[in-house]
């Protein structure tokens, strides 16, 4: 099983194993490209040469034996003292003579949730959001360094480009600059709406937030209020006024509190994991065509942890539902 900053996923182990096995690479030069060591790519190679493609899935860490393991006598006491009096792992630790990382693990792999996100009263998992579509959406402007034509240093390895030649400056790549993602996402449904541009100036975002405010109506949802970080462009007079002319708040977050902003910086995680980073690129346009693609994904088939395994779209009554 990859963590999250494995430097091979399953596509990339594929990649290492066609240019080794298929493309005639020496395994130090495919290696280097990659960013990983020679023995990786040995081992990746033996787990191909002996069971397939097969052999470049992901497998657990977990070791086949844990000898001094709780047992599952005792570790059913802890999770029903839990629900019995909903303490927390060193009250349970101390009423049953287990240490309170031991308890902790215990909920934790039971996936029992913190205290400080139950409501006692009703035990169920408090998960704030808003009650209505559009009564608030998250804007924010992610910037992702862009792609030289032939591929970056995850297809030719750190310092070359894709004649295979070193770069100037001690081995860095080119400065190409920035796509601006400029994101909106609702509170309620997660529905996410995003354009790339090559600046975030106050022009820049004043017509991206007009088109999100369509977008959204489209939908049926009525935005109400736009919340921001306190980046220039959203101070301008211009942003306001747009705002104002439409009949919706403006919102900013506090200075240096990105969490504020939550939800459309946890999209934008996902935006890294599952579409820049996904697999190496050979261009930067390869990249952008492929991001409406994930986007529509994401919106109308991805499932959303906030809705029980539902996409984004399902939670909207009056959506036309045309998006097989």
């Amino acid at each position: 099983m990859e963590h999250r900053r494995a430097a091979l996923t399953v596509a990339g182990r594929r990649l290492l194993v066609e240019r080794i096995r298929f493309g005639g690479w020496p395994v130090t030069r495919a290696a280097e490209a990659q960013g990983v060591s020679r023995a990786t790519a040995h081992k990746w190679l033996g787990r191909y040469d002996t069971e397939g493609w097969a052999g470049l899935a992901g497998r657990s860490s977990r070791p086949h034996r844990i000898p001094h393991r709780i047992s599952p006598e005792r570790e059913a006491a802890i999770i029903a003292h839990r629900q019995a009096t909903l303490e927390g792992p060193h009250r349970i630790g101390w009423a049953l003579g287990e240490s309170r990382s031991t308890v902790w693990r215990v909920l934790r792999r039971n996936g029992l949730p913190r205290l400080a996100d139950l409501d006692r009263a009703t035990r169920t998992v408090v998960r704030y959001q808003r009650d209505r579509p559009g009564e608030l959406v998250h804007v924010d402007v992610k910037k992702q360094g862009r792609i030289p034509d032939g591929g970056g240093w995850r297809i030719h390895g750190r310092g070359k480009v894709a004649s295979g030649t070193h770069l100037r400056a001690r081995g860095k790549q080119p400065r190409l600059g920035f796509d601006y993602l400029h994101i909106a996402v609702d509170d309620r449904t997660r529905i996410a709406y995003l354009e790339a541009h090559r600046d975030e100036r106050k022009e820049t975002a004043t017509g991206f937030i007009a088109r999100a405010i369509d977008h959204f109506a489209q939908l049926g949802i009525g935005v109400e209020r736009v919340m921001t970080d306190n980046g220039s462009c959203y101070r301008s007079r211009l942003f306001r006024d747009q705002l104002a002319d439409r009949g919706v708040r403006h919102l900013r977050t506090r200075p240096y509190r990105p969490q504020t902003n939550g939800k459309v910086e946890r999209f934008n995680l996902t935006l890294k994991n599952e579409w820049a980073y996904v697999q190496p690129y050979t261009s930067n346009q390869q990249r952008l065509d492929a991001l409406d693609g994930w986007l529509h994904h994401y919106n109308h088939h991805r499932p959303h942890t906030a809705h029980d395994g539902q996409a984004p779209m399902s939670h909207v009554d009056n959506l036309v539902r045309n998006h097989s």
